[in-house]
């Protein structure tokens, strides 16, 4: 009769080099992407230097680039937002590194603390504002890398006609 305990593993499973992946020097799936940023948003000596805060436009540096992604920091003073947006055909993972960011879509309205991530597939029309009386620091990943970002004249109308061509 056979359980769970009859399954024994002889010899070093790490010497079975047709069971291992190899490591990727770039990230390929959400989880990976979502681990990228996780990893990022980690270690500060990677962004913190580098963020400015601008009262009058929302501020962004493109921290990292790999093959067919794009990494950007952004920075948010208290009421800066996004104004309604989707990504085109990119994908993204968004995640608050600093303060409190309001995300609002057609669903819902939710406050992303400090280490919140979302993930969101193409078409995915959100609103990002900075609500709070603290300033807000983001790390945005996409992929493929962003071309366009439709405006919308709210979280879940159409798209204006003219698509907006961003850096971030």
């Amino acid at each position: 009769m056979n359980s769970d305990n009859d399954l024994q593993i002889a010899g070093d499973i790490l010497e079975v080099p047709h069971l291992l992946q190899p490591p990727r020097e770039h990230p390929a799936t959400v989880a990976e992407f979502v681990g990228m940023a996780r990893s990022i948003a980690a270690d500060r000596t990677q962004w913190e230097h580098l963020v400015r805060y601008d009262a009058t436009a929302r501020w962004y540096h493109r921290l990292r680039t790999g093959p067919g992604y794009e990494v950007w920091l952004l920075s948010w003073v208290p009421g800066q937002g996004s104004g309604p947006h989707d990504h085109g055909r990119s994908s993204g993972v968004l995640t608050v590194l600093e303060g409190t960011l309001t995300e609002r879509t057609e669903r819902a309205t939710r406050a992303l603390d400090a280490g919140a991530q979302r993930v969101f597939a193409p078409g995915y029309v959100h609103e990002v504002v900075n609500d709070a009386l603290e300033p807000a620091v983001s790390l945005h990943v996409y992929y493929p890398g962003l071309t366009e970002m439709p405006m919308h004249t709210s979280p879940h109308c159409e798209a204006r006609t003219e698509p907006r061509a961003v850096t971030a």
